[in-house]
């Protein structure tokens, strides 16, 4: 159960990052926080699927895809995969397809906008490195939370 709102969370610890708001909510759940783990790519979501089929302990997946609106890096298939092997929710700096289906799952899905084109598989991107987009950080094991009013994150937890 979620115990917090972004706005208090904003109010209450000056020091968290306010992502801008370029973000638009696709998945089954809308408030959602984790532990941050990131992927570089770039119209290629070959390290998205890698790194989905890992276990995700409840950990958010930031993926800075260049802000491409050319493909979709995930879609209801990977977050199906993520899902199932727990990662709690995927924050993508590009679009997502399936839109329909990911509002389906108990996943959080947040993303620029939709494409039904999928992305090419050529086994290129990064791990575990510090991305940034829509005004902010995302480090590797900083914490993001997000709800209907948007998304800050934090060095550590702060619920």
């Amino acid at each position: 159960m979620i115990e917090f709102t972004t706005a208090d969370l904003s109010d209450d610890h000056p020091g968290v990052q306010v992502a801008a708001p370029v973000l638009a909510s696709y998945g089954g759940i809308a408030a959602f926080g984790g532990r941050i783990e990131t992927v570089s790519c770039f119209e290629d979501n070959s390290i998205v699927r890698e790194t989905i089929e890992t276990p995700g302990e409840g950990r958010v997946l930031v993926v800075d895809g260049g802000g491409s609106l050319r493909c979709a890096l995930v879609g209801d298939q990977v977050a199906t995969d993520a899902l199932a092997n727990g990662w709690i929710g995927l924050v993508v700096n590009g679009c997502v397809r399936d839109s329909a289906a990911l509002a389906e799952l108990d996943i959080a899905v947040l993303a620029l906008d939709t494409h039904p084109r999928r992305s090419t598989k050529r086994g290129e991107g990064r791990r575990g490195e510090t991305v940034r987009f829509a005004g902010i950080e995302f480090i590797p094991g900083s914490w993001l939370y997000a709800d209907d009013d948007g998304v800050v994150v934090s060095a550590g937890p702060i619920h």
